[in-house]
């Protein structure tokens, strides 16, 4: 176990008390099929509430999990930081393919001094192309385009110049996870899909329902992703490509989300304790509490007695993990218009949840 979440006390509870009736209402009372998944050492066994509405979700449906990629590109990263392959506070330039930050640099931005690290808790002050209505319109005017990372980059540049110095300040930008993702496949001489899929040891961890769109089949047995919407408007036919370079990209299920995470808090996927706590340690720039490396921090006022770590997607999609309590949490939902609520539910769930470590 990692120093950083060491055990401190004796486990309160052996097996954590679920009122899966309510759970159960709230899921139900949701404007689109959803479902929660929780497992952990305070559990006698992992538990699904799923809610009863047509086209079902469970912990078993594969789902685009978005930007809760961006925790496994982080840490592949970290992977090859512990390796000694790289520095996390090295420059950018030099890392990347041949021609890839043109359109950056000619807008401003000075790769010689936005590092690995800045890319990773959002300090570069790169403009976010992907939360850019004009960039989502283009998903449903153009759905069969198969977008490049290239194209994607000049996107951001195009849009805008830097937001500030770089790392003086948190601002989301999923256009930072496109590069990290390219410097993967530089730094280890393999796709993108590969080196992650080798780096985070999936196929020990048994990750069923798991697989990288666009380049990866579904495993033997699942038959495709379950469907998805935003807002009431299908996705499904939105090409894949639009969010699948690092930012996004995995397709996975509640349960092997919740799998990872707690593989990867309970010291399973890193070689080295020190690198889980480099991944997780806040930083003194603005926002730097918040957002670690790849990864949400989230120190709830007098509810879950200690902190939590977590990441959504934006799909509808979010997975945390609770180091007091050794829990883990995981839900999805199957329409982007029940996700605030589900996450609230989820919240409030684990708060409930009284096993304490």
């Amino acid at each position: 176990m990692n120093p950083v979440f060491a055990v401190t006390s004796a486990i309160v509870a052996a097996s954590a008390p679920i009122d899966v009736a309510s759970v159960q209402a709230g899921l139900d009372a949701l404007p689109a099929p959803a479902a929660v998944y929780l497992s952990g050492a305070c559990l006698a066994q992992p538990l699904t509430v799923a809610s009863n509405k047509p086209a079902l979700v469970d912990e078993r449906s594969p789902l685009r999990i978005a930007s809760v990629t961006k925790t496994f590109t982080a840490a592949t990263i970290l992977r090859l930081w512990e390796q000694g392959v790289l520095d996390l506070d090295e420059p950018v330039s030099g890392l990347t393919s041949s021609g890839l930050l043109d359109p950056l640099t000619a807008a401003g931005y000075d790769f010689d001094r936005i590092t690995v690290r800045h890319l990773l808790n959002h300090t570069s002050g790169l403009y976010d192309h992907a939360s850019d209505a004009r960039y989502q319109q283009m998903w449903f005017d153009q759905p069969d385009h198969q977008w490049t990372r290239a194209e994607q980059i000049a996107l951001s540049a195009r849009w805008s110049g830097p937001l500030h110095p770089a790392g003086t300040r948190f601002a989301y930008a999923d256009t930072g996870y496109i590069i990290l993702g390219d410097i993967i496949e530089n730094v280890t001489n393999r796709p993108l899909h590969e080196a992650v899929r080798e780096q985070l040891k999936f196929d020990q961890l048994d990750l069923h329902e798991t697989w990288w769109e666009v380049v990866e089949k579904p495993p033997r047995g699942v038959e495709g992703k379950a469907p998805q919407s935003l807002r009431g408007q299908p996705t499904d036919h939105l090409h894949g490509s639009l969010d699948v370079y690092g930012g996004g990209g995995l397709i996975m299920s509640a349960r092997d989300m919740a799998t990872f995470f707690q593989a990867m808090f309970e010291d399973r996927i890193f070689d080295h304790p020190r690198t889980l706590s480099e991944m997780t340690r806040p930083m003194p720039h603005e926002g730097g509490d918040r957002y670690r490396l790849g990864i949400m921090a989230h120190t709830p006022q007098g509810d879950w007695r200690s902190q939590g770590f977590w990441h959504s997607g934006f799909w509808g999609t979010v997975v945390y993990y609770i180091p007091a309590k050794r829990l883990t949490v995981a839900a999805v939902t199957s329409d982007q218009a029940a996700y605030a609520e589900l996450n609230t539910m989820v919240q409030d769930l684990i708060a409930k949840i009284p096993c304490e470590w």
